[in-house]
């Protein structure tokens, strides 16, 4: 806790460098990773950190000093340069996106790898720390770093907000975009300026081999918590600088570990706990939902046998036996019992000398599934001209999800049919 107060007290200029500039860093390289996401390149973000590399040490080359300013000016045109490249060769050769990727992601980072051990043989003692751009330094940030990555982060963070309807339409529907008079072509230049922008900014805290995570995971975790991209965006940023933080954190309070790792670290822990416990789309959410809805087809299928055997005799109130039940169609026992109990709970079967029988309200619902099915049968072989021999297995899925209104519809656009397409009667 004593640890923890130091912290945010910030009393140490050089934890306010390092700890603003891991935020600033961390938060606006997630929201324009947003946009790199939703138009489905993630692997642009690592090409992009590879590239950049060689416009690093041309720029320390050419002005023999380390200014942050003249590196993020080299980086962002050789970032920029390999993006065009890899665009050009996509689209004007049969090579594919991720081969192109590869290939310009390896090529640029063996030159910026020459030049780099060039520098550092070069006896320019200026050159010291350089080579942290490979694995990020965020703990030599220092005052003038901070003005400068703050500026670009404000850059960044504007220009997403001032353009954030164009992005997102680009994002999800260009030709849309197109339709509605939307600069597809300049707003997909913005954006890969502003990825270049981003992986330039961040590689000093995490590194050009980390950077590709920074850029993707905090919107791949934001996804899985909302549809919509406003607030997909700020959790990304959230999320994001929340890790910036707690690297620095962890970088002051051990000051072995180093901060860049930390904070990708951190965002995959968050990414990957969003991964299992976020509702709807998470996996714990999606596997007790696909319980559910087995457990709703096995319990509809059965109330449809029940209604079948009713049918046969004549009597749709009979007591049943589970072996009448599974001849006229096989369920596994074991799952057989637990829906037969789980009917009766919700008040849809009774018991009767150890057989099962409809409640009123379990004929209803059973009638209402063969109803469904047999309507289905009958719009695929009148409109759809599909043999009535063909059209029961797509009726037994899609009988289970039809709602309501679609079922009102059917039954208007087939006139209220008396007969499915095998002569079986549709019960009302």
């Amino acid at each position: 806790m004593e640890t923890l107060r130091e912290f945010f007290s910030f009393s140490d200029p050089s934890i306010i460098a390092v700890t603003v500039g891991a935020v600033l860093l961390s938060a606006s390289s997630a929201v324009v990773g947003t946009f790199t996401f939703l138009k489905k390149k993630a692997l642009v973000g690592d090409a992009v950190a590879h590239s950049v590399l060689p416009g690093i040490c041309l720029a320390f080359i050419l002005t023999g000093t380390k200014n942050p300013l003249w590196l993020i000016i080299g980086a962002f045109i050789t970032g920029w340069i390999s993006l065009v490249i890899i665009d050009n060769v996509t689209l004007k050769t049969k090579i594919k996106e991720d081969t192109a990727i590869a290939l310009i992601l390896s090529v640029f980072f063996g030159i910026g790898i020459l030049l780099l051990t060039n520098i550092q043989h070069s006896g320019n003692a200026a050159q010291t720390g350089l080579d942290s751009f490979l694995f990020g330094k965020a703990a030599a940030l220092v005052g003038k770093d901070l003005i400068v990555f703050g500026m670009v982060a404000v850059i960044l963070l504007a220009t997403v907000a001032l353009f954030f309807k164009e992005l997102k339409l680009i994002a999800f529907d260009p030709n849309y975009a197109k339709a509605l008079g939307v600069p597809v072509k300049a707003m997909d230049l913005l954006l890969t300026s502003l990825t270049v922008l981003a992986v330039v900014t961040g590689i000093q805290a995490v590194g050009v081999v980390l950077m590709a995570a920074m850029l993707i995971t905090p919107a791949a975790a934001a996804r899985f918590w909302t549809n919509d991209v406003r607030v997909m965006t700020f959790l990304a940023a959230i999320m994001s600088g929340f890790s910036g933080l707690s690297g620095a954190f962890v970088s002051y309070a051990a000051p072995a570990m180093p901060t860049g790792p930390w904070i990708v670290m951190i965002i995959s822990a968050i990414a990957l706990t969003s991964f299992f416990i976020a509702p709807t789309r998470g996996i714990i959410s999606r596997s007790i939902q696909q319980r559910k809805l087995q457990r709703m087809i096995m319990d509809e299928n059965l109330l449809k046998e029940l209604y079948h055997l009713g049918e046969k005799d004549e009597d749709p109130y009979k007591a049943r036996s589970l072996d009448e039940i599974i001849e006229e169609r096989f369920f596994p026992k074991d799952r057989l019992k637990s829906a037969l109990r789980r009917l009766k709970r919700e008040g849809y079967l009774a018991k009767q000398n150890g057989d099962w029988k409809y409640t009123e309200a379990g004929k209803l619902k059973g009638q209402r599934v063969v109803k469904l099915h047999r309507l289905w049968e009958l719009y695929l072989s009148k409109y759809m001209k599909i043999d009535p021999d063909h059209v029961h297995e797509d009726a037994e899925t899609i009988e289970h999800i039809i709602t309501p209104e679609l079922e009102k519809r059917l039954e208007k656009m087939l006139e209220y049919p008396e007969m499915d397409p095998h002569e079986e009667r549709i019960p009302y």
